[in-house]
């Protein structure tokens, strides 16, 4: 099983599959459709059945139950995309055979390394094998990882008929990483009762809450007058943006927070005299505080209006997901399945709030309740994302599990 995993997961993340997020239309860049289609030819060619991709690069296929019984229909599902966050452009994995603990240096040329002190979590990978960048991409372990993992899960079960299973829904979407990933999602077409992404981190992750989230643009007009004549006359759009940043709660960003805190982010910033924009990311766990926070933002927008104007400062938020706890939690037996399976294989589940989304934070709001488990990825979106492929083998063989205990707990 690991030779096979580690040969698709080289070759997936060497398609260059990075999302763009101003874009609108689905995909949102044509690599993804490049890897969407490879994968229908390989589900084809591992004899899945009802192999399908839509306009929108879609993939879907099945796996049908070798039992003659009546079992619910379940579901995995990864992202085709990379994050813009860093390029995926031309990616160079690395395989270190039994990790020695130490500093990893990814690239001598430009001096990259994996430092221990930066990441004290990579001393305890000791032994195990390990894919790494080469410093210059990132990795694209999110969530090709996910894929090569499913797609070694279902390829094990089609050679191992022995093991039991219902009816398995696979699925591949873009742009999950710009959180257009599951808009045209047909949950009609695919069919599951439920399903899990596999788009976790390290070993043992087990994700059923997530962020309420909104993204909030805001466009401030200034006023350019040449500084040798300005006063009383120029308005910095520029300072009005800082004045807008300084108004937010001192200490309520991602840098500062964890848990269950929420936060304001700050992610573009493009400015001048005359015209700045501004986008923030807004985040929280509780609808409440997330409707607060929108709030919040909103009305120093609105200050800042009786200012300068009101036709100095426009803003518009944008929900774009919201904490798939509301969903999940009348239907908690199917986080207690993928607990008992990693159980069942001696590994520790690590349940917690994934601070951030999944494909399945908007999927559970659509009919179909998706948790999240682990792939075996470290530092997602940058060019010191790493996995473990000791853990893939690990995440493959708990979706392998998944399904053979829905049969079990059906008999």
């Amino acid at each position: 099983m690991k030779k096979e995993l580690v040969d698709r997961f080289i070759t997936y993340v060497k398609v260059d599959t990075e999302s763009d997020d101003s874009v609108s239309s689905t995909p949102s860049t044509p690599g993804q459709l490049v890897l969407a289609n490879m994968l229908v030819d390989e589900l084809i060619e591992l004899g899945m059945e009802d192999v399908t991709i839509n306009e929108f690069g879609y993939v879907m296929a099945t796996l049908p139950a070798n039992l003659e019984k009546d079992l619910p229909t379940i579901g995995f599902i990864a992202h085709l995309d990379t994050s813009e966050d860093f390029t995926g452009k031309n990616v160079q994995p690395q395989i270190i055979e039994n990790y020695n603990g130490e500093d990893i240096l990814l690239n001598s040329a430009l001096g990259i390394v994996l430092s221990t002190n930066d990441f004290p979590e990579l001393p305890s990978y000791k032994g195990h094998t390990l894919v790494t960048t080469d410093g210059t991409t990132l990795l694209g372990a999110d969530d090709k990882a996910g894929i090569a993992e499913i797609m070694t899960a279902m390829a094990y079960l089609i050679q191992h008929p022995e093991i039991k299973h219902g009816p398995i829904r696979v699925a591949f979407t873009p742009d999950e990483e710009t959180s257009k990933g599951p808009r045209e999602f047909d949950v009609e077409a695919f069919g599951a009762q439920f399903a899990y992404t596999v788009d976790g981190g390290p070993l043992g992750e087990l994700e059923w809450e997530s962020f309420n989230a909104a993204e909030a643009k805001i466009t401030i007009h200034g006023r350019n007058v040449h500084p040798g004549t300005a006063k009383n006359k120029l308005i910095n759009s520029s300072k009005i943006a800082m004045e807008l940043d300084r108004m937010l709660p001192v200490g309520e960003a991602p840098e500062t927070t964890d848990g269950y805190e929420g936060f304001y982010h700050l992610i573009t910033f493009e400015g001048s005299v005359e015209l700045t924009t501004l986008e923030y990311l807004i985040r929280d766990f509780d609808r409440d505080k997330f409707t607060a926070r929108k709030d919040f933002l909103t009305q120093s927008v609105r200050k800042l209006q009786e200012k300068y104007g009101e036709h100095c400062l426009q803003i518009d938020i944008t929900d774009e997901y919201y904490n798939m706890k509301e969903k999940i939690a009348p239907v908690y037996e199917i986080v207690e399945l993928a607990e008992q399976a990693m159980k069942n294989l001696d590994l520790k589940p690590d349940i917690k709030a994934i601070r951030g989304g999944t494909d399945g934070s908007v999927l559970s709001y659509m009919g179909l309740p998706t948790p999240n488990i682990f792939t075996g990825g470290e530092n997602y979106h940058s060019k010191y994302e790493y996995t473990s492929v000791n853990n893939m083998v690990k995440a493959t063989s708990v979706i392998i599990e998944i399904a053979r205990l829905v049969a079990e707990k059906n008999k």
